[in-house]
């Protein structure tokens, strides 16, 4: 592919033709609507593979069961599968820009197996179906400086990325943010039942702590501080609130987090070794 003109097309927002394989699950299909609304693709330039029945979305998009033919269609291609259905995917890329949203894949596998010198490890989460995604992202030695505006154009539509420095930083990221959206809910399911547990209406429980959570992180978008000042201020007054931390502190709710993102991490590094 010409780098120059994938980056006039990212830039005029017309003809970079995407490929998303597994376009039809939740981040795979959410990276193609937030593509198609940041107009880096056309419907027309946009490819997306199923395994069983055909989605009824992205009219005027080309569908298919078949990821080579996806591939050769396509200037870009992101790989949105399970890990464990990656290793039997056999896609040639034929040198160009691959882009996998795979936890554990190195980079060296990617560019053996598909056949290219020009991969990204990126690692967006769930969020990127409200265009709230944090996506770390680390490419290849062979990717060049127009490759990574095509990775910053597609994965700053889904939300706010960063190219960071090593692949052990995507796989610490892993836990951190690529499962951070799991960890709020988490904390509203476990808030949800104590206030049921003393005796709220399940309706009214569930809109009191989903409003709280989306609220705090309105508000922490919004001031931009530190997490820690935001805690640091509510302990200083020495309410209910700074009652409730240091009651969870104590019961171990750091060290707790500590180990769930180290679980994580500990869990993309073996996905990463080769069988």
């Amino acid at each position: 592919m010409d780098t120059n003109r994938s980056e006039d097309k990212v830039d005029e927002g017309r003809g970079l033709r995407i490929g998303v394989i597994g376009g039809a699950g939740w981040l795979g299909g959410a990276i193609a609507t937030a593509v198609l609304d940041a107009g880096i693709a056309a419907p027309s330039d946009l490819a997306l593979s199923y395994r069983r029945q055909r989605p009824d979305r992205f009219p005027g998009a080309f569908w298919t069961t078949d990821n080579q033919a996806l591939a050769d269609r396509s200037d870009v291609i992101v790989l949105s599968v399970r890990p464990a259905d990656w290793q039997p995917l056999a896609v040639d890329a034929k040198d160009k820009l691959v882009i996998s949203v795979m936890a554990g894949i190195r980079l060296s596998a990617l560019c053996a197996q598909h056949r290219t010198h020009r991969a990204v490890r990126t690692l967006p989460n769930a969020a990127a179906e409200v265009r709230k995604s944090y996506t770390p992202w680390i490419a290849s030695d062979g990717a060049g400086a127009d490759d990574r505006r095509i990775v910053r154009a597609i994965f700053g539509a889904c939300g706010v990325e960063d190219e960071v420095r090593s692949e052990a930083e995507i796989d610490y990221l892993t836990g951190l943010t690529g499962s951070g959206p799991a960890f709020p809910a988490l904390l509203a399911e476990a808030m949800m039942a104590d206030a049921v547990a003393h005796g709220l209406d399940p309706e009214v429980a569930r809109r009191a702590v989903n409003t709280v959570l989306v609220g705090a992180g309105r508000l922490l978008e919004r001031r931009d501080d530190c997490p820690a000042e935001t805690v640091r201020t509510f302990l200083d007054y020495r309410g209910t609130t700074a009652a409730a931390i240091e009651a969870m502190n104590s019961a171990g709710f750091g060290i707790a987090v500590a180990r769930g993102l180290t679980a994580a991490f500990e869990k993309s590094a073996r996905m990463g070794k080769t069988p």
